[in-house]
């Protein structure tokens, strides 16, 4: 009777065995054969149960090895191509690295100084003729993703290094982007531009926190052809990081500035920003107390429409100045644009406006000596054209700054009233990374006074994406 409980008992764990997974079912012949050896199973018994092992084992489907390698691992070791850019997937964490590379030879033939090229706040200085090696209006840039999803919430952090292939002339205390020390002996800047957090949910949007580009101008000068090549240099015998494109020429620079920011979800094409930013101080009067944050909005359209694609946006800008001196202000703006595609062409319109927020850098000449504000506005027309590889494109743009009053008038005479530039611009894209660029440029500064200084410029090179 014992002998049979202790058979059944067996029969039933071969069973469950067999219909396990075959990699067990392999090793139930070492299982038989030691059942045998101790008395329990009989001659008979052992050779039938072996012949059923044998058969069952035979006849059982093989795991997939896809499957078969994903059960061997724990799923957080696992390691997987991301959806795109470099990268990899590592556990459910996604790693991204983007970049940029870009080098130009450039030639300005400036304006000679003279008693009537003087204008504070131009954007042509004088010195005549100069050749450099040099970066575009982007330097290079090395950007690292971290994403992933816990509890619900897409989380990430990013990080954007931005460094040239001019030498910094840290001696002037300017940093990184400062103007370039074209001598033996010297290294380029480093800008670490961005490096902030990303929280966000399906349906509800993205909050931003951290250092990155700002809402207001930000449309302005990632829609400008300039952008991938140099426009105006800005200086080029001793050229810094970065030339001016149409910096001050067409926009004000939106600057990357600390910022808690929120996003919406896409609705229907349209998506709304808004944030509070760090509050900046004026470059051109004392110093301030920065008693309330800066804050910047933008709404984004997105839609086609057939052969038609369209991009169209507003935003806007406001902060409080709390000078030192007791004088307070508050500086304001706009601008609004439009990008429509039709075939290979692509249109692009750009305007701003603002009172107390100056010409090419946010706070630039925002105000007279006591105070008082100066208006400001400007736009650009570009048009662009793609046929295969090749691409030609063109545009104009221009920038004023206004008097605060005629006191204003009256103590600065070469103040700054317009900078403006024709840029002829020729594409090639020689891979999917590497685009060769070739380009003209003449730019005039013009002070309030009649005094103006000009600049034709070339600019031969290449950018490339990874």
């Amino acid at each position: 009777m014992k002998k049979r409980v202790l058979l059944a008992s067996a029969a039933m764990a071969l069973t469950f065995a067999l219909s396990a997974t075959p990699a067990m079912a392999g090793s139930n012949a070492e299982l038989l054969k030691r059942l045998h050896e101790k008395g329990i199973l009989t001659d008979e018994e052992y050779q039938s149960l072996l012949a059923d092992d044998s058969a069952q084992v035979a006849t059982a489907p093989a795991a997939p090895p896809a499957q078969a390698a994903a059960a061997s691992l724990d799923d957080k070791r696992l390691v997987r191509m991301s959806d795109s850019g470099i990268g990899m997937e590592v556990g459910g964490v996604t790693v991204k690295l983007s970049g940029s590379v870009n080098g130009f030879y450039t030639h300005d033939n400036g304006q000679a100084p003279g008693p009537n090229t003087a204008v504070v706040g131009g954007v042509v200085p004088a010195g005549g003729s100069s050749s450099a090696i040099r970066n575009g209006l982007l330097p290079g840039y090395l950007k690292f993703d971290v994403t992933t999803n816990q509890g619900g919430w897409d989380v990430g952090a990013h990080f954007g290094m931005y460094p040239g292939i001019n030498s910094a002339d840290y001696s002037s205390g300017g940093g990184a982007n400062a103007g370039g020390r074209p001598v033996a002996l010297q290294t380029a800047g480093i800008d670490f531009r961005q490096t902030y957090m990303t929280i966000g949910r399906a349906g509800l949007g993205e909050f931003k926190l951290g250092r990155d580009i700002g809402l207001f101008g930000s449309e302005g000068i990632l829609n400008d052809i300039t952008l991938l090549s140099v426009g105006s240099t800005g200086g080029n015998v001793a050229p810094s990081n970065t030339s001016l494109g149409r910096i001050g020429i067409g926009y004000i620079y939106t600057d990357f500035q600390p910022q808690i920011t929120y996003t919406s979800p896409s609705m229907a094409g349209f998506q709304v920003s808004a944030g509070i930013f760090e509050p900046l101080q004026s470059l051109t009067g004392p110093g301030e107390t920065s008693k309330s944050p800066g804050f910047q909005g933008k709404i984004v359209y997105d839609g086609k429409f057939g052969d038609f694609s369209a991009r169209a946006w507003l935003s806007g800008i406001t902060q409080k100045h709390n000078r030192v001196d007791g004088v307070s202000y508050t500086g304001s703006g706009f601008d609004t644009g439009a990008k429509i595609g039709y075939g290979p062409i692509v249109l692009t319109g750009y305007y701003y406006n603002g009172s107390g927020l100056g010409t090419t850098a946010l706070n630039l000449f925002d105000t007279d000596d006591l105070g008082n504000k100066r208006d400001s506005d400007g736009f650009y027309l570009q048009g662009l054209a793609t046929f295969g590889k090749f691409s030609v494109g063109g545009s104009y743009g221009e920038s004023h700054l206004h008097y605060a009053n005629l006191a204003d008038a009256l103590a600065n005479p070469t103040l700054i009233d317009t900078n403006s530039s024709w840029v002829g611009q020729a594409r090639y894209g020689l891979t999917s990374w590497v685009t060769l660029i070739g380009e003209y440029i003449r730019t005039k500064s013009e002070a309030h006074n009649g005094n103006e200084a000009k600049a034709d410029t070339v600019a031969l090179g290449a950018i490339l994406f990874f």
